[in-house]
């Protein structure tokens, strides 16, 4: 019979790391995520989100076996800013069990109980700034860079638990040849009309990132205001991310709209890093992982359109077509062979019909989960 085991120090932490390795150990989709940023991650004073949060890790044991995982978190500026009393899971993986996956969500429950939570949600690593979301659609394939992946056998298990669907999250999927490039053909126009307004749109100036990182940041905070659960990142949970994105960036994807200097939107879309990732041992840089990182950089045939955001007052001016044309017209040149633009969320019509008449197939879903406590 499983045991719930809280994580209390560093070897525990290491095995709640690699469970999923050995979860998915045949499947062919499944791809590790880096031991290292994984580590770091979970590490309190190591990751900037556990200076106004909290979290709780637990594995689930037979014997001397593991059989599951999960983490209880509070995000203190979730809570503050959306003046609710909400926990999350997340890093939920178990084994095809009942018992053993409601072991794990009553200690995730109960913790965030005893912390005065009233509701709980998921799944979310750590916010919906982070990977989040339960793969229930699309189980053909392996995740693009910065997605979740998930065996079909969890959303059951999170229902008989008495989660129930919150919201869906969409992913669109591109293939070279198969898809409307008019935004492309309109480029030259749409640029030449914004330009009389003084907006320009350009390539990020990576000699220049930390200026650009921080101007960034403010249009980021402020174009995903709107979104299901959105909270601001702080300064800091903002910079450990975009040194995070830098060591994947490539200029030809990431593109600024600016006013007289003043940042008014931007598109970044990154290589798809998992098609390197999944052939990574256990998410392991060292003696293999790196040289097959540094070789298989410039093999990608894929990118993810990560994110698209232009701010309030600058909307429906054409900045929009013409990010998504610049990302479009070096797909092209590049040869890219398929384009995944997610997440969005399942009504936001404002995005997901553009994606939509440009050709984008809807192919993947994924769902937050909540429940009362």
């Amino acid at each position: 019979m499983a045991q719930i085991l809280p994580v209390t120090d560093k070897k525990l932490l290491a095995k709640f790391i690699d469970f999923p390795h050995e979860l998915y150990k045949n499947d062919p989709f499944y791809v590790p995520e880096l031991h290292i940023a994984q580590r770091d991650m979970l590490t309190p004073g190591k990751h900037p989100f556990h200076d106004h949060a909290k979290m709780q890790l637990f594995l689930a044991v037979e014997g001397e076996k593991i059989v599951g995982r999960v983490a209880a978190i509070i995000n203190g500026n979730h809570n503050t800013i959306k003046n609710v009393k909400e926990g999350f899971f997340g890093f939920f993986d178990t084994i095809d069990d009942k018992a053993v996956s409601k072991l794990l969500l009553d200690a995730a429950q109960n913790w965030l109980k005893e912390n005065g939570q009233t509701s709980i949600m998921g799944p979310v690593n750590f916010s919906t700034n982070d990977i989040c979301g339960l793969l229930v659609t699309g189980f053909d394939g392996p995740p693009v860079a910065m997605m979740p992946y998930n065996a079909p056998y969890y959303l059951p298990l999170l229902e008989d638990f008495g989660f129930t669907k919150k919201v869906d999250l969409r992913a669109y999927k591109y293939t070279a040849g198969n898809y409307n490039d008019r935004s492309v053909s309109l480029l030259e126009g749409l640029e030449n009309r914004l330009k009389r307004s003084n907006i320009i749109i350009r390539k990020i100036n990576l000699k220049k990132f930390k200026e650009e990182a921080a101007a960034l940041r403010e249009v980021y905070n402020s174009a995903w205001d709107k979104n299901l659960g959105f909270v601001p990142m702080t300064d800091k949970e903002f910079d450990y991310t975009a040194k995070d994105l830098k060591m994947v960036l490539d200029t030809d994807f990431c593109y600024i709209a600016e006013q007289d200097g003043k940042l008014v939107g931007f598109a970044l879309a990154i290589p798809d890093i998992n098609q390197i990732l999944i052939k990574i041992k256990k998410g392991r840089l060292f003696p293999t992982g790196l040289l097959k990182l540094l070789l298989g950089k410039k093999k990608i045939n894929g990118i993810r359109i990560l994110l698209l955001g232009v701010v309030d007052g600058y909307r429906k001016l054409g900045i929009e077509a013409c990010l998504y044309g610049r990302i479009i017209k070096a797909f092209k040149a590049r040869n890219f062979q398929y384009a995944e633009a997610s997440w969005t969320l399942e009504d936001n019509d404002m995005v997901n019909r553009p994606i939509e008449n440009i050709g984008g197939k809807l192919y993947r879903e994924y769902r937050i989960l909540e429940k009362a406590i």
